[in-house]
């Protein structure tokens, strides 16, 4: 940093507290999804599955159904979380414009079917209580390591790093700290910040991940999210299609 610079405190805790909802939401976004999700576990266990079975209804579209109604509840919370997020940034600092919400709403409808589909994957197999509460425990406790909104990966080591660049989750926490951080950046730079200081900050928040040794732009982080997202679709439809048939 120059010599005898001082940044305005705004600008500080609004980076701060941009960082911190990123995290939060990060996280949220798809553990609530396998919270909302367990209920398809739940019917199992409680036998109250056996009342759908017999209905005229096709297993693949009661699959479905349950697909969709953990996404529209999932949608609601985290939609909700997004608002106080905001609500609490406001008291910190604001520098979104309009554009910056709507990419982060969009950025949340993305991570929670993304999570949706997971969670569905996920909890398909499972039939007990014992069962369902153990991947609830599982997911609560270690999908915001294995995301890095605990703490940045960039502070992990080198292999694991490697390792974590080929999970989704990754780059669907950079995405939502990219958006929520871009006003923050570009106040720093107009406050008189170096751009390499501003470059290793957001390094170190893991704004700019590396997939092979290459930066992975914003466009590139949607794109993968995306065709994470169908791809995780249609291994779930397959499920719902065939594998529910024989169970």
């Amino acid at each position: 940093m120059p010599k005898n610079f001082s940044l305005s405190n705004a600008i500080i805790n609004a980076t701060v507290a941009s960082q911190l909802i990123a995290s939060l939401l990060a996280v949220s976004c798809v553990t609530v999804t396998f919270s909302v999700n367990m209920t398809m576990v739940q019917d199992y266990a409680l036998d109250i599955r056996r009342d759908f079975d017999i209905s005229p209804v096709k297993k693949n579209i009661l699959y479905l159904s349950y697909l969709f109604a953990t996404i529209m509840n999932s949608l609601l919370i985290n939609i909700v979380a997004l608002l106080l997020g905001l609500i609490y940034i406001a008291t910190r600092g604001w520098y979104l414009q309009f554009t910056d919400i709507l990419w982060l709403i969009g950025d949340v409808v993305l991570l929670v079917v993304f999570g949706a589909v997971l969670s569905g994957i996920v909890c398909f197999p499972l039939r007990t209580q014992g069962q369902r509460n153990a991947v609830g425990t599982i997911v609560s406790a270690g999908y915001g390591f294995l995301c890095g909104a605990y703490m940045p990966l960039h502070y992990f080591g080198t292999h694991l790093q490697k390792v974590m660049s080929f999970f989704p989750s990754t780059y669907a926490t950079s995405l939502l700290r990219n958006h929520f951080l871009k006003q923050p950046f570009i106040k720093m730079k107009e406050a008189g910040v170096p751009r390499q200081v501003i470059k290793q900050i957001a390094i170190s928040l893991d704004c700019k991940p590396k997939f092979l040794g290459h930066v992975v732009n914003v466009d590139m982080m949607i794109l993968m999210l995306l065709v994470a997202t169908i791809v995780l679709c249609m291994i779930y439809l397959f499920l719902s299609r065939h594998v529910s048939k024989r169970s």
